[in-house]
């Protein structure tokens, strides 16, 4: 096989799942590439809203980049979380409408052709805790225009909607200090 026998494609799906660490930060490594590469990107983030970095980051990033950078943050924390680690008692129906308004805003940056890159961070979790659907995450999926890359992040990636996928990486928990009841470090977790 020679290099002339490999094609480009227009636009790819991008899918970072699986119970290890790193799906998040992939996703911002991603948006690194696109923005040096001078596209349009849009990052909309499913779950987190509490203090975590990357929000900090996109944030005072944001001027510098201009039109080239749209971030959206949406949710309200785990649906499960325990109440210890979520304070903030948020009803599924707020998570839910909260997630049915994020996803909007997925289908249109990804249906517009004006964004190069999508990324919707923790949208596997939000179809796992049901607060989207397979149905819409596969309409999200067949709904992106033709130029317009797709990066989907989060534990649980649906089985059912692999063959859409062009890249996917598992990212598999060796051994997390979680597991021994420490809680996540700030600039290393979040």
């Amino acid at each position: 096989m020679t290099f002339e026998d490999f094609k480009i494609k227009d636009s790819v799906l991008v899918v970072f799942t699986g119970e290890g660490k790193g799906k998040t930060s992939a996703a911002i490594g991603l948006l690194c590439r696109a923005l040096g590469n001078r596209w349009k990107v849009a990052f909309i983030q499913y779950i987190k809203d509490w203090g975590v970095s990357e929000h900090v980051f996109l944030r005072d990033i944001q001027p510098l980049y201009k039109d080239q950078l749209y971030f959206v943050k949406s949710g309200k924390g785990f649906v499960d979380a325990p109440q210890d680690l979520s304070p903030k008692q948020i009803t599924f129906k707020q998570h839910r409408q909260l997630a049915q308004k994020a996803y909007q805003e997925s289908l249109v940056c990804v249906s517009n052709g004006k964004y190069n890159l999508v990324i919707c961070d923790e949208i596997n979790n939000a179809v796992h805790q049901k607060l989207i659907t397979i149905k819409q995450l596969e309409k999200l999926i067949t709904s992106r225009s033709a130029q317009t890359s797709l990066c989907l992040t989060g534990r649980d990636f649906p089985k059912s909607l692999i063959n859409h996928a062009d890249i996917i990486t598992d990212m598999h928990k060796l051994k997390h200090h979680f597991d021994q009841k420490f809680l996540a470090n700030k600039g290393i977790d979040y």
